[in-house]
C-alpha cells in the first residue's frame, strides 16, 4: 500500500490537570477587525496555561510590538515544554468530534502532512494543493512566529472528496480512547477527541490509498492524464504555506544535510470530509476602508460596468446605510469574487485604503458603520464545485470561501514539536 501525505505523528495534548475550556482557542486568523473578541479571550485564560499564549493572533500582526510577542510566544512554549504540561502521544492519529455552535457535529482525524508532496505556487499539480491563491506577502510575518518555535499549532483543515464516508465517518463506530471532551470558550461549542489505534490508523490509510488510486481518480472527476488531488485545503492556507515556505529554506540554508526526516518537513493538520453535513461554504465578504467611498463606488460602476440588469455576477454593496445589489458586465473572472477582487486589489494600489475580510453579512455591515468604509457582500459557492474547479482551472481567487461561522472554524488543542 503506498501511503499519502497524510500520516501519523508525534502528537502534544496537555494534561488531565489542565482546564481544557482555557487551552482551546479559536485560529488566528478570526475576528481580525474585532479586537473586543481577543480581549475577552485573554480575560478568559488569564494567567491560565492556554494556546492563546502560543500564538499570534493576527489583528495585531502590524502592531509595534510584534516582536516581543513573538519573543514571548517562543517563551511560553520552551516553559510549557519545560514544566512537563504534555501527554505524548507517539505515531498517533486524534480522532475528533466538534459540535458546532449550531448543533451540528463535524468529524475529522488530525496527523501531519508531508510537506514534500504540497505546492502551493499557481498551476501546481500536487496530492496536496492550494484552493485559492496564496498571497506571498502574508508569509514572512508568520515565518517569524515559526522562526525560533518549539512547537506547532495547527489551524489547517483539509478537505477530501469521499461521498462514500470510507475515511472518517467509520471510526465514530468503535470504541476508541478518549483523550479530552470540553466546551469551547466564546460560543464554540465543544468538542471530544479519541486516540486511533493502530487498528484503525491501518484502515484509514488504506482508505486515503484508496482515493488517491489514479483510475478511479479520473473516472471520478471525468477527466485524463490529470494528476492525483487527494487533499485540497479547507482552512488555513498560508498557515501551510508558511509551513512549506519555513523547510524549502531551511533545506536551501543547509544543502549539504539530509532533513529527509526533519520535523519541519511536516505540519500538524485536520482532514475533513467535503461531504460532512457540517461542512456549509460560505462567502467571504469584503470591508474596504481608509478611502474615499464616493470615488470607489463611481470607479467600480465604470469599470465593472455596474449595472441592476440581470446577469450571471452578482454582489451587493453596503455604504451609508443603503445596501444596493449590482450584476457585472465587465466581468474578468469565472466568478463574482474573482471579479470585484481583481477590480479592489488595483484601486487600493492606486488609490490607498484597506480591505478586510469578514465573516457574516451582518458583520460586515456593522463594521462597515464603524469604519466609515464600504461592504461588499458575495453569493456563497456550492461546495461541490471545489475539487472539479482547482483540478481544472487551479486556484480560486484569495478569500473565496468559507466553511461555517467563525466561532466554527479550528480550536487550538493538539500540537507537535518541531525542533
Amino acid at each position: 500500500m503506498k501511503s499519502t501525505a497524510f500520516l501519523s505523528a508525534d502528537i502534544l495534548i496537555p494534561k488531565s490537570n489542565i482546564d481544557m475550556k482555557k487551552w482551546a482557542v479559536i485560529a488566528c486568523d478570526q475576528f481580525t477587525s474585532e479586537p473586543e473578541y481577543w480581549e475577552k479571550a485573554y480575560k478568559i485564560t488569564n494567567d491560565s496555561p492556554s494556546s492563546l499564549n502560543l500564538i499570534l493572533p493576527e489583528i495585531y500582526l502590524e502592531d509595534n510590538d510584534v516582536d516581543k510577542r513573538i519573543d514571548d510566544i517562543h517563551k511560553s512554549m520552551d516553559s510549557y515544554l519545560d514544566s512537563n504540561l504534555f501527554n505524548v502521544f507517539e505515531d498517533a492519529m486524534i480522532y475528533v468530534e466538534r459540535t458546532q455552535s449550531n448543533g451540528v457535529l463535524r468529524q475529522g482525524i488530525i496527523g501531519k502532512i508531508d510537506l514534500e508532496k504540497y505546492d502551493f505556487s499557481k498551476g501546481s499539480s500536487s496530492e496536496v494543493r492550494a484552493t485559492e491563491a496564496t498571497v506571498i506577502e502574508r508569509i514572512p510575518p508568520r515565518i517569524k512566529v515559526r522562526q525560533g518555535a518549539s512547537l506547532e499549532l495547527p489551524h489547517i483543515m483539509i478537505l477530501i472528496d469521499d461521498p462514500d464516508n470510507t475515511v472518517i465517518e467509520p471510526l465514530s463506530n468503535e470504541h476508541l480512547e478518549k483523550l479530552y471532551d470540553t466546551d469551547l470558550m466564546l460560543d464554540g461549542g465543544s468538542i471530544k477527541g479519541y486516540l486511533v489505534s493502530k487498528e484503525f490508523q491501518l484502515k484509514v490509510n488504506e482508505a486515503l490509498s484508496a482515493l488517491a488510486e489514479p483510475e478511479a481518480f479520473q473516472k471520478k472527476y471525468n477527466i485524463d492524464n490529470k494528476p492525483v488531488l487527494l487533499y485540497a485545503m479547507g482552512d488555513g492556507n498560508h498557515s501551510l504555506a508558511t509551513a512549506k515556505a519555513f523547510y524549502e529554506n531551511l533545506k536551501a540554508e543547509n544543502p549539504d544535510k539530509d532533513l529527509s526526516n526533519h520535523p519541519a518537513r511536516y505540519a500538524l493538520a485536520e482532514i475533513v470530509n467535503l461531504h460532512s453535513p457540517a461542512l456549509k461554504f460560505e462567502a467571504i465578504h469584503r470591508l474596504v476602508f481608509d478611502i474615499d467611498c464616493d470615488k470607489l463606488i463611481s470607479d467600480m460602476t465604470k469599470s465593472l460596468s455596474l449595472s441592476e440588469n440581470e446577469g450571471t455576477q452578482k454582489f451587493s454593496y453596503f455604504y451609508n446605510g443603503i445596501e444596493k445589489t449590482v450584476y457585472i458586465g465587465n466581468t474578468s473572472s469565472n466568478l463574482t469574487v474573482g471579479s470585484l477582487q481583481n477590480f479592489l486589489d488595483k484601486w487600493i494600489k492606486e488609490n490607498g485604503g484597506k480591505i478586510d475580510y469578514i465573516h457574516g453579512d451582518d458583520t460586515v455591515k456593522k463594521l462597515a458603520e464603524r469604519n466609515n468604509g464600504i461592504a461588499f457582500i458575495l453569493p456563497d459557492m456550492n461546495k461541490s464545485e471545489l475539487f472539479p474547479t482547482v483540478i481544472k482551472d487551479g486556484a480560486l481567487p484569495r478569500k473565496t470561501f468559507s466553511m461555517g461561522h467563525a466561532t466554527d472554524k479550528r480550536y487550538y488543542i493538539e500540537t507537535r514539536k518541531i525542533i
